[in-house]
């Protein structure tokens, strides 16, 4: 019975540290970075267009914000 009961403990605790290693892993910002950083490479190798759309809409869209911002006559 003491064996049973050592044993159910054992998995407990087993089962807890993996329970904790996995909250540890996802509040880890600097892997979760590279792992996005990482992916985002492979992305971008696979097919790049989307990436350059993407950056030059960005780069627009900053353009005309700054524009705005200094063009305008809201005083």
């Amino acid at each position: 019975m003491s064996d049973d009961i050592d044993a159910k403990i054992a998995a407990q605790r087993a089962n807890l540290e993996h329970t904790l290693d996995a909250i540890e892993n996802k509040l880890n910002v600097p892997k979760q970075a590279s792992r996005f950083a990482d992916k985002a490479k492979v992305a971008y190798n696979e097919n790049p267009v989307p990436w350059i759309v993407g950056a030059t809409a960005v780069g627009i869209s900053v353009i005309g914000i700054v524009a705005w911002a200094l063009l305008s006559n809201d005083e």
